[in-house]
């Protein structure tokens, strides 16, 4: 496999990709549509982005706002070359967010897919601070506004190297990308694949919620690695898609997998081995679970990477040593310093939090279980934390109960709060296409796995995914508006 850095004066990533280019230069480095880019063709584009940065100030951060395309592929590598930071938000951020984001991150120039200047012949590339940031991702602001993540070149780089040793990427190994530009699981299906001499095959997001054009995209592209958030896998399994038999890993990252889901799998890909992965944005990858499809109960989320500790907190604050449950905090290699506005680092970017030693750590907000092997288990957030008449639920957990039960492929479990009841709890069912589960049948599911508070005062059952976000997680504002029923015609309220 490719030494990722072969010129100590530029990252890693970066500097093994125009190795690459330059060795190499008719290699496939991405797939796109109907064609193939060559890392040669893919530096050349990248060259000819240098203008445009080299029209800023000198320390000055420059704002991409472009979906996944060559050109923007081109656009980051040419960030990353100058060692040039650079804000990358979701597009699809409403208007307003997406100014005060580039505000805060003191970009005054924004670029966007039609600002991208044609291919150049070969620049030369200054030297860049190995430990000065490059990456500037958010976080998915289900909380209110999205935070700004400061990545290291330092600390991507030592990724790309654990990622590519552990899935084998390199020159003639294929990598699909299907998250958008901006999540961070791109680090790994993109940026690892180019540093390494990989071929990415890339998803068109404006058709990544069909299933046919994925299936599609993966026959025409076989690929040997594939990471996604569940909603990929379950929209191929809707397409009908099986026998992608190429395919030796598959990760699964970014929300939690339903029974059905995981145990559909080995259909979908039967020679490749199942990973559970688990990270934050802000520490990158940091658990890794080898997966069984036909285990009962969520999927672990497995034993720490090498490099990354864990620690667990229980409610009083004392360290869990054995099995148990308590509060995730970690420390990486990969990690963010902390949040662009120190502010809302506070609490959660911290030392250690018993004081055993100088590194950072950071608070995750996730409960998880340990098990008598050191297996954890993500069982819940201590953000979705409530009080039912008395009972502390967390209905994190009771959406994994009810995924469990037969019949039903994801679970929403929201709030509210009726004026003689007090506080209720509701969920929104999406159940297996041809299953005839019902209320009842969920109920009593609820009954033998719950305690009486944590059982839904209110199920509503749909034929239709719950809603997402671009990066595959829960909308639970928008689910909310699944738990009105449809009206009847004819009938009115």
């Amino acid at each position: 496999m490719t030494d990722p850095s072969p010129r100590p004066d530029v990252p890693a990533v970066a500097a093994a990709f125009l190795e690459h280019a330059r060795r190499d230069p008719g290699a496939p480095a991405l797939a796109w549509a109907d064609r193939e880019i060559s890392y040669g063709e893919l530096a050349a584009l990248a060259a000819g982005q240098r203008p445009l940065l080299d029209r800023l100030g000198p320390d000055e951060p420059v704002g991409v706002l472009a979906a996944k395309s060559p050109g923007a592929l081109a656009l980051v590598l040419a960030c990353l070359l100058t060692g040039r930071r650079f804000l990358l938000p979701s597009p699809s951020l409403a208007a307003e967010t997406l100014d005060t984001l580039f505000d805060q991150a003191g970009c005054r120039t924004i670029v966007r897919e039609e600002d991208l200047l044609p291919p150049a012949g070969e620049v030369t590339w200054p030297a860049v601070d190995p430990d000065s940031i490059g990456f500037m991702l958010t976080t998915s602001g289900s909380t209110g506004l999205p935070k700004i993540v400061p990545l290291p070149h330092r600390a991507v780089d030592a990724f790309a190297a654990w990622a590519a040793g552990t899935f084998r990427i390199g020159p003639g190994r294929s990598v699909f990308s299907y998250a958008p530009l901006n999540f961070d699981l791109c680090l790994l299906d993109v940026w690892t694949t180019l540093a390494y001499g990989g071929r990415v095959v890339l998803a068109d997001t404006a058709r990544a919620a069909h299933g046919g054009y994925l299936a599609d995209l993966l026959r025409r592209y076989p690929v040997d690695v594939i990471q996604g958030v569940p909603m990929l896998y379950n929209l191929l399994l809707d397409s009908g898609a099986i026998g992608f038999a190429g395919v030796s890993h598959v990760l699964v990252t970014g929300d939690v997998i339903g029974a059905d889901t995981l145990a559909a799998l080995p259909w979908l890909f039967p020679g490749a081995r199942l990973h559970n992965v688990y990270g934050c944005t802000e520490t990158n990858d940091s658990l890794i679970a080898e997966l069984e499809p036909g285990r009962s109960g969520p999927a672990p989320l497995g034993v720490p990477l090498p490099g990354v500790d864990v620690l667990l907190l229980d409610s009083g604050g004392q360290p869990v040593d054995g099995p148990g449950t308590g509060e995730l905090y970690v420390t990486t290699p990969f990690q963010s310093g902390g949040y662009l506005d120190a502010a809302r680092s506070a609490g959660k970017f911290t030392g250690h939090p018993l004081g055993s030693d100088d590194r950072q750590w950071f608070r995750s907000g996730d409960l998880v279980r340990r098990d008598s092997g050191g297996s954890l288990a993500l069982i819940g957030r201590t953000d979705f934390q409530i009080k039912i008449r008395g009972t502390a639920i967390n209905t994190a957990e009771v959406e994994s109960v009810l995924r469990e039960c037969d019949g039903v492929l994801d679970a929403a479990v929201l709030t509210s709060t009726d004026p003689v009841a007090g506080r209720q709890l509701a969920a929104v069912l999406t159940r297996v296409p041809g299953s005839a589960v019902n209320s009842l049948t969920v109920r009593l599911h609820c009954a033998a796995h719950l305690p009486k508070a944590a059982v839904p005062s209110t199920l509503r059952i749909v034929d239709v995914p719950l809603p997402r976000t671009s990066t595959g997680k829960l909308d639970r504002s928008a689910a909310e508006e699944l738990l009105t029923p449809e009206p009847i015609p004819g009938r009115t309220s």
